[in-house]
């Protein structure tokens, strides 16, 4: 398995040109916003936020001070995650085929367990980077909730579930997306997981949009609730009401993206 993962990444990286444009031209629809379905308001959001782009890209970026790449090519894909521990490399990898661990160069035998909650931590910090990327998965249920107004601006309300088959180790999670039913754009979501003492909630809200290689991407801020009785679907209320508390700030630096070429 390891010299799949590293010929793998070589042939992604030399199939890359590089393209960093500041600005995507895609250009929203006006469309009457009662004849459109969940899943072309999501079709629609992917669409401005690179489309067809992200599957055949190279993403580079730092989060907390950790490494990270993503190469997908059409169907295909690689996340990586590194990590420098004193004088070594700790490379976290999943493909198509599974994940792997190496340490420099060498594969890290895990227990399954402890495998399960790296590839989780991977693939999460991955599928946040890229949003809305990703809501077309077959295992992805979308319904409309209606519009909501968040700070005088109207949004699509859209639930987001999961199957349990194919919906990963985490498909209990339940998000809510709100997106702009001018632009199109997601501005806000929330999502809802399972922890040791029971249901955690976030909210989170965008901030810093800048396009790389005609990829949108955008920071947040991360918002908690301590009121274990407050709906998902209320955190927009809750975050115009000033009751939320800003938990922390999710930050991508030194972004970079190459093209794939077919």
């Amino acid at each position: 398995m390891k010299n799949y993962f590293f010929l793998a990444a070589l042939v992604f990286i030399l199939g890359c040109k590089n393209d960093n444009a500041e600005t995507n031209t895609v250009t929203p629809t006006e469309t009457v916003v009662s004849a459109l379905t969940a899943n072309q308001i999501i079709d629609k959001a992917i669409d401005v936020a690179g489309g067809e782009r992200f599957q055949k890209s190279s993403l580079k970026f730092e989060f907390r001070d950790v490494y990270y790449q993503a190469l997908r090519k059409n169907h295909e894909f690689l996340l990586v995650r590194l990590k420098v521990e004193g004088t070594d490399s700790i490379f976290d990898m999943l493909s198509n085929v599974g994940y792997e661990r190496y340490k420099n160069d060498a594969f890290v035998q895990l227990e399954d367990s402890i495998a399960k909650n790296y590839e989780a931590s991977v693939n999460s910090v991955h599928y946040f980077s890229v949003l809305p990327y990703g809501l077309n998965d077959k295992a992805v249920n979308k319904t409309l909730l209606g519009t909501e107004t968040i700070k005088d601006k109207a949004y699509f309300k859209i639930k987001v579930t999961f199957d349990q088959d194919g919906g990963g180790e985490d498909f209990e999670d339940e998000f809510i997306y709100w997106i702009h039913t001018d632009s199109f754009k997601v501005d806000y979501l929330a999502y809802s997981y399972e922890e040791e003492s029971g249901r955690g909630q976030r909210f989170r809200e965008a901030y810093n949009e800048r396009y790389r290689g005609g990829l949108r991407f955008v920071d947040y801020n991360n918002f908690k609730t301590d009121d274990a009785a407050l709906k998902l679907e209320d955190l927009a209320k809750a975050f115009e009401a000033n009751t939320l508390k800003l938990l922390s700030k999710i930050e991508l630096e030194n972004v970079t993206v190459e093209l794939v070429n077919d």
